[in-house]
């Protein structure tokens, strides 16, 4: 399976050979309209990880620092801090002026139960919990945190702008546990979110909150600067057919369409009047993510023996074909080129794949013939052709396997069911993990042996989770490095997950949009050319 085959007339479409009804009309100058990756079927990012909610997270919700585009944290929603004790006081002062969409003013109060919510869910999160004696209120304006320990990385962790994402949000929303979605989209970022138009499925519709007050001085950089709202509204449309988006870019009749197929760029880039830019600049990577918490994935030994039949190459060839200029490889567990990775373990990966000797490892490690149910997002094509792939191995190795082919919203919402595979439950899915994500172990929350605590995958491992907490208290880069690769080595060894390689997916957008930004797809910033 050396190609995938989603595309039927795409190139036929590109040339101009097939007449196509318009989508809608071009949008008017004040309108910005996008095409993302997969539908929103989740709107709150403290219960999924779905990348496609952490981007309308970060219109309708701000968070207390930003990352600039060098990864340093700058203050965002507050106007500073001071520190004292030793390092285990920290004082963060919120700016004046900050309110959120229901006309109320954002306290420190709704900033504690944000972060409290928040941190029991992310990585980073929990591990600056860990070391937090007491998060409180003082007064309406100061938060105070006093630590057991220091934790000098507290400001990179409350701008951690991907998933989970730290963002605030009312003290009664806050109030939820974060296993209950929230019922209201209420936030304090440039943008509101207008449930009244949201069309599930086809359409969410965003509003610019007049009453946001971006940071004064500075300039934009990731998520960090002033974000100014230079649209009055924008507008998501899910369109699930590459060539009808492709069309409707050429046209006019969207603005910006996420993550073009691979196979549609170089007819796009043709274009006079569009743009292909690399967006996410560190890169996707792919993962097939196993259930730890039943058979016969509860057993590490099966799960690693799978990882010894996965072909990052076919895998990658499925994705992207041949084009070695968007792909990056070997991939272990953390990012390539990044500070943390290395070859630690790696040779379950690089080594010749061997079929049959797999075969026979899947066999000795005590894999049965339970059933295993796989599920795919089709609607996502990088993450239906990784898919495709590991389905084809696991019929080689003589697996029991249940190829579940559904739109990737149905995938988020079923991966959320813990119960056995006879009441819902699932074995694997396809997804893939954006390069910063994957950069450290603070961020990565694959890399994780934290059970039910974590996200769906639930492996329990202590050793992990020891080496990860070291990794927190490394005083160098170089301590660091060193307990990045035993978590590495551990994280393969027991099969956490299978890394199936990186690509770097291009985006396309219009070349009347100015100011649009690396890092991931932000919308503030960005402006329409006059004339």
């Amino acid at each position: 399976m050396k190609r995938r085959t989603l595309i039927t007339s795409a190139g036929v479409l590109l040339a101009g050979a097939v007449a196509r009804p318009a989508l809608v009309r071009a949008a008017p100058a004040s309108t910005l309209r996008f095409v993302p990756y997969a539908d929103l079927a989740l709107l709150d990012p403290i219960i999924t990880t779905n990348y496609v909610t952490r981007t309308h997270a970060l219109m309708v919700f701000d968070t207390l620092y930003g990352l600039d585009a060098s990864y340093r944290a700058q203050p965002q929603m507050v106007a500073g801090h001071t520190i004292d004790d030793g390092g285990l006081t920290w004082r963060l002062t919120l700016r004046d002026g900050l309110l959120f969409h229901d006309g109320t003013p954002v306290l420190a109060r709704d900033a504690v139960a944000s972060l409290k919510r928040w941190g029991q869910r992310d990585a980073f999160g929990s591990a600056l919990f860990a070391a937090v004696e007491e998060l409180s209120a003082p007064s309406d304006k100061e938060l105070r945190f006093r630590l057991k320990r220091p934790f000098p990385l507290l400001p990179e962790a409350l701008a951690k702008p991907v998933s989970y994402v730290p963002v605030i949000m009312p003290e009664r929303l806050a109030a939820l546990p974060p296993t209950q979605a929230v019922t209201e989209m209420v936030g304090s970022g440039p943008f509101r979110f207008a449930a009244d138009e949201r069309v599930a499925g086809s359409l969410n519709v965003y509003r610019r909150f007049e009453g946001y007050r971006p940071r004064e001085g500075g300039t934009a950089s990731f998520t960090a600067g002033p974000k100014v709202a230079h649209f009055e509204r924008v507008e998501w449309r899910t369109i699930p057919d590459g060539a009808t988006a492709a069309g409707a870019l050429r046209s006019g009749e969207i603005d910006w369409w996420e993550q073009p197929l691979v196979d549609l760029v170089p007819g796009l880039a043709s274009q006079a009047e569009v743009r292909i830019a690399l967006i996410e600049s560190a890169g996707l990577i792919g993962q097939i993510r196993l259930n730890h918490s039943q058979a016969p994935f509860d057993n590490p030994a099966v799960s690693h023996a799978l990882l010894t039949a996965v072909d990052q190459g076919e895998m990658m060839d499925a994705v992207a074909g041949t084009d070695h200029a968007i792909r990056r490889g070997p991939c272990g567990i953390f990012t390539p080129g990044g500070p943390m990775a290395s070859d630690a373990g790696m040779g379950a990966l690089t080594s010749p794949r061997d079929l049959t000797a797999a075969k026979r490892a899947l066999e000795a490690a005590g894999y049965k013939g339970e059933r295993v149910v796989l599920l795919a997002g089709t609607d996502v094509p990088r993450i239906s052709a990784i898919c495709e792939v590991m389905g084809d191995v696991c019929r080689k190795l003589g697996m029991n396997l249940d190829y579940v082919a559904t739109d990737w919203g149905t995938v988020n919402q079923r991966i959320l069911n813990a119960k056995p595979i006879d009441q819902g439950g699932w074995s694997m899915f396809g997804v893939f993990s954006g390069g910063l994500d994957q950069l450290s172990p603070a961020y990565h929350l694959a890399a994780r042996g934290n059970g039910r605590a974590g996200i769906p995958s639930w492996l329990s491992d202590a050793p992990i989770e020891a080496l990860r907490d070291a990794w927190f208290e490394a005083p160098d880069l170089p301590a660091q490095q060193a307990l990045a690769a035993k978590i590495q080595a551990r994280a393969l060894a027991v099969g956490a997950y299978l890394p199936c390689g990186q690509y770097f997916q291009p985006s396309a957008y219009r070349r009347d949009l100015d100011g649009v930004l690396t890092g991931l797809p932000l919308f503030w910033n960005v402006r329409r050319a006059a004339g």
